[in-house]
């Protein structure tokens, strides 16, 4: 018996079903849409209630489309949640109600079968719905427009959304659901009908990345297509057009290199498209050219024709929305929509910090930006070549006088910005007159003008800033210096915000040259920090902490103190322990603790003790908000653990005395144990520093703070967060040299994780290379006896790792290791004498006395084991820059 046929709607639940959705989608009803959702909600419960909706959506030819449509939609909302959980029958009864929509009279129901049959399709994959593909090659061979349609719109869906289910075997098919669609796909790029050219085209464009072997064979037809569609009158083509170029050109450049010049002299024309959003994916191209490492000589020919076009577009568009916000005047407050999302970097210990790009000034990517960027990425690839066509346009918009030609200017100056790293041989001779032109641009009329001046001049600060050596050079560092500060004081939010970051870069390159000028720094940024709105306190917060890494202990003065730290400590009490705002406040207490050290002191005690109360506050949101008050947010528990991190660096044991009165080592041993990857990655971060400082308050847990530590380094685990296992790894490595025996217990297992990390160095970041070998060398050295046994297994990795490392306390400690693990089995080093040697050879200079003379103990002891040869032999192998180094030692 057809279950299927059996169901049928009640009159009763139809109407009332109507009735509900009907209110739903009034704007006129006064009736509470909230309560109108929750007698939907308790529908949707009954076995039969998408059977309701597909019915509705499919056959209430009586009803409004909007209601029918309100129905689908809810459907496919209710069906992620109920499929997998319906009865076969009411899944079959479902499936079958859609099939005929497709070829609805109504475009929106077509739309919305659509969007169904794709979330279908996601839960129940192609094979378990084999009518489907008949449904869609009949609908697509019909010759009735809207069957075309209807069947393209749902086939362009799953090809977004699930692309790689039409690229696989489908029992009882004889080829891939792929294979009997890209030929239909082809033949709709030459329609007379624009919506099947647009959706053909986007459908095939979703399987570049993937490749499958039909396209893969088809690559002509697919080229020659697009060349077809290159020019056609709808935008939306010529656009899908450019996004097949940009990813064929980064996935499969040699796909396009025998059509490259037809290519590159069509993108050139269509970036000069009068539909922006065609220009904008046209200039995407010429990052991804680059991007893709392809020889520059097949662009080099049309940059005269390129860069002319790039500047031209630079320009601000008149619908830009910077042009409206740059009217915003620095006194109106911030809305809650104003705030970007920010992002906090968990605290990372090693070599390779990740790189923060703060260079885009504002965050909607456009025409503007694109083709800044693309310009950018020329410079670095044909350097000063592109400048004989360049500085001439830049030189002409420059002097353009007269308000109406601002735009032009602006864009100039980005120009130069862009190019400031790909062409700075070019410009150098001439960089102090750019900097001299740029300094009075600060003051422009324009505030736009005056944000990027600050821009551009952040890109010269190197430059700037290695003038300083002589009395010309240091007045126009002072003059920059000075500039950058009156607009940190502008009334405009947009060059405010410009100024603040343009400083921060200036802050990183003078460094300790800020030191004379320190007074009037702080005296400006204080005052911007009573000024700002909101979103760009934030701003000032990371002036401020750049600031103090930059010139450490010099701020550690009583005149600097004075007018630093009281607005921030009112700032401090005035923020609830909930409040986000407190986060780039923590983030800058960080960096001052850090620079101030022992001056810290007179601030310490209430900012360590709040950094415990936040944490406890949000352990108890994360077990239960509603007793807490608050909702819990991990960032509050990474951002404090980091601050404790930069007490315990800045004060040193000066910490202990907080941390004897307090739970932080049971609190510290929770995050360690924390579900979240960078709640774990500042806990170890925290645990290595409070290891070199305080190593007694941790010892009543000792054994489960290594335990939860070693847990990190299981390459499961170090798969999925490396920056933990890096973290737990070094933090290991403090603990052992503090705890020295007592660490034994877990020695082994942490060796057991460190080796196949050092074997298979290759696909791991650098950090957690070098940590891994100072960790094992820490161990080996408090242990030699349990290391020592195991060392033939891994002395050839753990050697050229430790080669690697830069000379600092951390690699003296690690070879202090190697001395003890050689004494207690020299046989062990006897296969690997060559990389030892080259470990030992990667010394500049090893600076404690104690550890060179072992070192030297060492060699000599296997220059006299190995007799007859054997000892020259090893020499021989070893290149002459290292037997060099290794007659330090004198053997």
């Amino acid at each position: 018996m057809a279950a299927t046929q059996s169901w049928q709607p009640q009159e009763q639940g139809f109407k009332e079903i109507c009735g509900l959705l009907e209110q739903q989608i009034s704007h006129s009803s006064s009736a509470d849409k909230s309560q109108i959702w929750q007698h939907l909600q308790r529908y949707s419960h009954l076995p039969d209630f998408n059977n309701y909706l597909a019915f509705i959506f499919s056959r209430a030819e009586g009803k409004s489309v909007e209601v029918r449509q309100a129905a689908g939609l809810y459907l496919k909302n209710n069906l992620r949640s109920t499929y997998s959980s319906m009865q076969p029958a009411y899944q079959q009864y479902v499936k079958s109600e859609l099939l005929p929509c497709l070829g609805a009279a109504d475009k929106h129901i077509r739309s919305t079968a659509g969007t169904i049959i794709s979330v279908v399709v996601q839960l129940g994959g192609i094979l378990g719905w084999p009518e489907l593909l008949q449904a869609l090659v009949n609908c697509l061979d019909s010759n009735d427009l809207n069957h075309m349609e209807g069947a393209m719109d749902a086939l362009s869906k799953i090809c977004e959304d699930i692309p790689q289910y039409l690229d696989c075997d489908v029992p009882g098919l004889a080829e891939r659901p792929i294979n009997i669609f890209l030929p239909r796909l082809f033949r709709f790029f030459q329609s007379p009908h624009a919506s099947l050219r647009k959706l053909s085209l986007g459908s095939v464009n979703q399987f570049i990345m993937l490749m499958p072997s039909a396209l893969y064979v088809s690559m002509d037809q697919y080229l020659q297509g697009l060349f077809i569609l290159a020019n056609d009158p709808i935008a939306e083509v010529r656009k899908l057009v450019c996004g097949a170029f940009v990813q064929l050109i980064e996935v499969r450049p040699s796909f396009l290199e025998p059509h490259l010049r037809n290519v590159i002299e069509y993108m050139l024309q269509v970036n000069q498209d009068k539909d922006d959003e065609v220009a904008l994916e046209a200039c995407e191209f010429w990052s991804a050219y680059c991007d893709a490492q392809l020889p520059p000589e097949n662009l080099r020919e049309f940059l005269p024709r390129l860069i002319p076009v790039l500047l031209s577009n630079m320009a601000y568009a008149d619908d830009d929305e910077s042009l409206i916000e740059a009217e915003e005047e620095g006194s109106q407050p911030d809305r809650d929509q104003d705030l970007k999302p920010r992002f906090h970097v968990s605290r990372f210990h090693g070599s390779d910090e990740a790189e923060d790009d703060d260079d885009d000034v504002v965050n909607i990517w456009n025409l503007r930006k694109c083709s800044a960027a693309a310009l950018d990425i020329l410079s670095n690839v044909f350097g000063d070549e592109i400048l004989p066509t360049l500085m001439p346009i830049v030189e002409a918009k420059l002097s353009a006088a007269g308000d109406d030609s601002w735009k032009e200017r602006e864009a100039a100056v980005l120009a130069l910005g862009a190019i400031g790293e790909g062409c700075i041989n070019g410009l150098y001779p001439h960089l102090s007159e750019i900097v001299a032109f740029l300094i009075p641009l600060l003051d422009d009329k324009f505030p736009l003008i005056r944000s990027i001046s600050c821009w551009t001049l952040s890109r010269f600060s190197k430059f700037i800033v290695q003038g300083t050596g002589h009395p010309k050079g240091y007045e126009q560092f002072d003059n920059v210096l000075m500039g950058l500060l009156r607009r940190i004081l502008d009334d405009n939010k947009r060059v405010q915000e410009a100024a603040c970051s343009a400083f921060a870069t200036l802050e990183e390159e003078a460094a300790e040259e800020l030191a004379p000028r320190l007074e009037i720094i702080l005296k400006h940024l204080m005052i911007a920090f009573g000024k700002y709105q909101r979103r760009n306190l934030r701003i000032v917060y990371d002036a401020i902490g750049t600031l103090a890494e930059a010139v450490g202990g010099e701020l550690n003065q009583p005149v600097y103190l004075d007018i630093l730290m009281p607005p921030l400590i009112e700032k401090w009490q005035q923020l609830a322990n909930s409040d986000k705002d407190l986060f780039p406040l923590l983030e800058c207490f960080t960096s001052i603790a850090h620079a101030l050290g022992i001056g810290f002191t007179q601030f310490a005690e209430p900012v360590f003790r709040r950094c415990i109360n936040i944490i406890q506050i949000q352990q108890f949101a994360k077990a239960d908000p509603a007793a807490a008050g608050v909702q819990y947010d991990k960032e509050f528990i990474v951002c404090s653990l980091d601050l404790l991190s930069g007490l315990a660096e800045g004060l040193g044991s000066g910490i202990e005395s907080l941390v004897s009165q307090c739970s932080l080592r049971d609190l510290l041993l929770h995050c360690c144990m924390d579900d979240a990857p960078d709640v774990r990655q500042s806990a170890f971060a925290l645990l290595g520093d409070l290891a070199r400082v305080c190593p007694v308050h941790l010892h009543p847990r000792l054994s489960e703070f290594l335990e939860a530590a070693a847990k990190q380094l299981e390459i499961s685990k170090v798969k999925e967060a490396i920056s933990v296992a890096n973290n737990a790894c070094w933090a290991i490595g403090e603990l052992a040299v503090k705890v020295r025996q007592e660490i034994s217990p877990i020695v082994l297992t942490v060796i057991s994780c460190l080796v196949p990390i050092l074997q298979h160095a290759e696909g791991l970041n650098k950090s957690l290379i070098e940590n891994s070998a100072i960790t094992l060398g820490r161990l080996a050295w408090v242990c030699p006896d349990l290391v020592s046994p195991h060392m033939e297994h891994f002395m050839q990795s753990w050697c050229t790792a430790l080669s690697m490392i830069r000379d600092d306390v951390e690699k003296e400690d690690a070879f202090r290791g190697l001395c003890a693990m050689v004494k207690a089995n020299p046989s062990g080093a006897l296969s690997s004498l060559v990389y030892m040697c080259k470990a030992i050879a990667s010394w500049h200079e090893i600076r404690s006395e104690d550890l060179h003379n072992e070192v030297c103990q060492v060699l000599h002891g296997y220059k006299q084991m190995l007799r007859n040869g054997a000892w020259d032999q090893c020499m021989s192998a070893l290149e002459p820059p290292v037997k060099e180094k290794l007659s330090k030692y004198q053997v």
